[in-house]
This record gives structure tokens, C-alpha cells and sequence, in this order.
């Protein structure tokens, strides 16, 4: 199932943390590094292997939430000619890692970094993933540093990747970005990224890429408690978003060239998907005409819209099987990513996610002319199956804790009656749906057991009654008011 956007920040209420703490020991998840680990990562951080390439002189900036230090990816943007030169700078974390050591050993076992309101378990222990190995504001770090040049249009031109010392100058968020770059105050090279942000997204549209505008589930720190809030992202985080695509993109194709990589890719969604959507459609009264393409009716709908918010909403079906495509001497039949309309790679986030390692080894050696390392290639038909695991786990773990916070805040409140939206119909029982809360942010299940019943309409309002929150069972569910 596509992952539910969400986004966390920490709180203090006692029972709840209680709770999420006696959820992370069911789910067997880690609560802290071995000595062994802890041993060798004291040695990294003094001792790690440093490229002789000095870039330190990139006026490099990163963009990611106010209080992440775990930062893989810095930027420096600017002209070239009539196009313009995208520095990307992703953290060495191999630089660091010693293969088949305790680190590795441990990172393949955690395989990403888990999210929770209280607090995050991290694929690296934080003396690396945010200390010595991320890109932190004024600190010299090894990176991977991609030099991405494009022409006037946005198209990717020439790649260029090597192993590199770097130093980020700013630390900046999406919100400050967003006010710089509206207000017309950004320096240069972040103002570029409101114009090769767009560029990219235009030649997304070109390909019949998608990225769909789901506004954000967020839980957050009230008055030492927890609130959930539904955010829409800006358009600095897409445009960000872009920078790490075109990165994913030029890697993939490194990999193909070179027959040898790890790929995420998605089949395309066969036709009665689509057939189901503009059934969908029309339930919603949103106007899709025959011509019209899918890519391009995502891009004329507003999420704010109730209607077109349940139709996003049953989008995310489409993205249901994306996997990890591993090959070394002969190329995928289907090496593709249907959402993306190209192949790609996931090789930008490497203090957060396994792969992102292996991937950069791969492009990094391709780029010199060298061998791709005999650790990473003999990793590589082993990471589909550890990241399908991962991201399973991750999936259990948003699920789970949602439901519990859910489940908590609307606690004792049973019999009371809210606004909310339709936003999803089981097609095999249509008294059974998924209902929106305006107010709190809250996704749930709803069920018409009147006995005169009429089949839910999708994307109408709705008044609905709270009949159970049992956080102990992780449920909310209503019925029609």
C-alpha cells in the first residue's frame, strides 16, 4: 500500500509515549547499538576515509524540516550559459562504513530509519547520521558531489559524479525558503531553485511523470499533548523533491549504461485501474475527459476541493507495487518507474536508507571508469528482498502509531458528532468506507449498518458519529450521524 503522508514532530504526553514505547518492543524494533557498533563508529567519525578532491568552496545550502540533522543531500545551484549547473552534494556515508563491519552489518539489519512522534530509530547511530556523516552547516564532511548541467529547458545535458570534501554554509527550511523565493530575497543560487524547480516539474509533464499534491497528515506537540493537522506542501518542497528526481534519473541511467545497479522501479498500472478511476471520477463529479490525460488532469485538480481530495486520495492505488530491481550484466526487461516515467534509483537519502549506499558505489565507480567494488556487487542481488522488508516494517510502524494517536485524542469522546469526507467506498461492501474528519485530522473507517441503508457517496460531506476509540486496539471507527 502507498504510505500515508506524515509528518512528526515530538511531543511529551506520558501515557501515549508509554504506549508508543510498548508498540516499538511488540514490533521487536531496536533500542539502541551493540558495543561493537559503537566501537567502530568512534573510529569512523575520527578516522574516516577522505576523498582528495576539495570542493569546500561550493557556497553549498541544504533544505530540509526545521529539526533534522540528518542531512544527506546539500545543493549549489547556479547559470551556465544559457542553462544552468546543479551541485548536489549527498553524503559519503561508505566513506565511514566499513563493509561486512558491525555498522553495516547492523545497518542491513534496520534497513531505514524509522519514524514516531517521540522519537526516530535511526538506520546509523546519531554520531554519524547526524554528526560526522551529514552535511551539517559549516562542517567538513566526504560527499558524493553530482554536477547535474541543463540546458535552458530544464533537460539534463551531461552528469558528472566524484567523491568530494564539502561544506554546507546554510541550513534552511522549507518555509524559509518558500518566503525568500516569493519575496524576491533569495540569493541566487536559491532563487534557481524556484526556476529549475518548475523546469523540471515542466518536463515531468513532458514524460507523463506524476507526483501527487496529498496534503500532509501531521502530528504535533499542543500544550504537552499531541494535535493532528493536515498540511498541503509548498511549492519550495517540490521543487526540492525535483532536485533529488533528476539525481535519481541521471544515476539509473549511469546504471543501465554500465549494466550494473539497483533500480526502484513500478509497473505501469494495467487498464481497469484506470477504468476504475474515471468511474471514480465521475461518482465525484470531477470532469475527466476522454482526451485528457491522467498526468494532466492530477495537475488541474485542487487538493483543497473535497472532491478532488477523495479522488487524489484513490490515486495512490496506481503506485501499489513498486519494488527494487537489482542486475549486473544484462539490463531489466522493465526498468521503469511508472510514476516517475523513466527509470530511476533511489541514491540521495544514504543516511536514511540502505540502498542509497550501494547505489552511489555504483554510480561513483561507473563514472571514474572504475570497477564497482566487489562488496557492493555482491550486495546487490541480496538489497530488493532487505528494503521490501524495510519498507513493510514501516510501513507497520506509520500505520500502527497513527492509529494509536488517532485512537488516543479521541478518546472518551464516543457519541459525539463531527464534519467530515467521504474519501474512500469498499467497491465489494458499500456501506463500509473511509471517512475524513475536518476537524481533528483524522483518516478512519465508517460503516452504515441502518438497515435502510444506502450505498456511501464517495467524495460527499458528511455528518458521522464516533462509536469507538480503543487505543489499545489502535481503532476509531463511525457511522453515519
Amino acid at each position: 500500500m502507498p504510505r500515508r503522508h506524515l509528518r512528526v514532530r515530538t511531543a511529551g504526553t506520558a501515557r501515549i509515549d508509554s504506549e508508543l514505547a510498548e508498540l516499538r518492543a511488540r514490533l521487536e524494533l531496536p533500542d539502541g547499538w551493540s558495543p561493537g557498533v559503537l566501537a567502530e563508529v568512534e573510529q569512523a567519525a575520527r578516522a574516516p576515509r577522505l576523498p582528495a578532491y576539495d570542493a569546500t568552496e561550493l557556497p553549498l545550502f541544504t533544505v530540509d524540516p526545521p529539526d533534522s540533522r540528518d542531512l544527506d543531500q546539500a545543493m549549489h545551484l547556479e547559470r551556465r550559459g544559457t542553462g544552468y549547473r546543479v551541485y548536489y552534494a549527498i553524503a559519503d556515508v561508505a566513506a565511514f562504513v566499513r563493509p561486512g563491519g558491525a555498522i553495516d552489518t547492523e545497518a542491513r539489519r534496520r534497513v531505514e530509519t524509522l519514524y514516531f512522534p517521540d522519537l526516530r530509530i535511526p538506520l546509523h547511530p546519531p554520531q554519524l547520521s547526524e554528526g560526522a556523516a551529514s552535511l551539517l552547516p559549516d562542517q567538513d564532511a566526504p560527499a558524493l558531489l553530482w554536477q547535474l548541467d541543463l540546458d535552458a529547458d530544464g533537460v539534463l545535458v551531461s552528469t558528472d559524479l566524484r567523491r568530494a570534501m564539502v561544506r554546507s554554509r546554510r541550513k534552511l527550511d522549507y518555509a524559509a525558503v518558500q518566503s525568500a523565493i516569493d519575496e524576491g530575497t533569495a540569493p541566487e543560487s536559491l532563487a534557481l531553485l524556484g526556476i529549475i524547480g518548475p523546469l523540471r516539474e515542466e518536463r515531468e509533464r513532458d514524460r507523463g511523470g506524476v507526483s501527487l499534491p496529498i496534503p500532509e497528515q501531521e502530528v504535533e506537540a499542543v500544550d504537552g499533548g499531541y494535535a493532528l493537522n493536515y498540511r498541503a506542501p509548498r511549492a519550495s518542497e517540490a521543487w526540492n523533491a525535483q532536485i533529488s528526481l533528476l539525481t535519481g534519473m541521471a544515476a539509473a541511467e549511469l546504471m543501465l549504461d554500465a549494466g550494473i545497479g539497483l533500480l526502484r522501479t513500478l509497473p505501469g498500472a494495467p487498464q481497469s485501474a484506470y477504468e476504475r478511476l474515471r468511474r471514480v471520477a465521475g461518482a465525484l463529479g470531477v470532469d475527466w475527459p476522454q482526451d485528457l490525460p491522467y498526468p494532466q488532469l492530477i495537475r488541474e485538480l485542487n487538493p483543497a476541493r473535497p472532491s478532488h481530495a477523495a479522488f487524489l486520495n484513490e490515486c495512490t492505488g496506481l503506485l501499489r507495487g513498486a519494488g527494487y530491481t537489482a542486475f549486473d550484466g544484462s539490463t531489466p526487461a522493465d526498468p521503469g518507474h511508472a510514476a516517475v516515467a523513466a527509470p530511476y534509483t533511489h541514491c540521495t537519502a544514504p543516511l536514511r536508507r540502505l540502498a542509497d549506499r550501494f547505489a552511489g558505489e555504483v554510480c561513483v565507480a561507473v563514472t571514474a571508469g572504475d570497477p564497482v567494488p566487489d562488496w557492493t556487487r555482491a550486495s546487490l542481488p541480496e538489497l530488493p528482498k532487505l528494503m521490501e522488508t524495510g519498507d513493510r516494517r514501516a510501513h507497520e510502524v506509520e500505520r500502527d502509531y497513527v492509529d494509536l494517536v488517532e485512537a488516543e485524542l479521541l478518546r472518551g469522546r464516543e457519541g459525539e458528532v463531527f464534519d467530515g469526507v467521504i474519501v474512500d467506498v469498499d467497491e465489494k461492501r458499500p456501506l463500509n468506507g473511509t471517512v475524513q474528519l475536518r476537524e481533528p485530522a483524522v483518516r478512519a473507517r465508517l460503516a452504515d449498518t441502518r438497515v435502510d441503508a444506502q450505498p456511501l457517496p464517495l467524495g460527499a460531506r458528511i455528518r458521522v458519529r464516533l462509536t469507538t476509540a480503543d487505543p489499545a486496539g489502535r481503532t476509531v471507527r463511525f457511522a453515519p450521524a
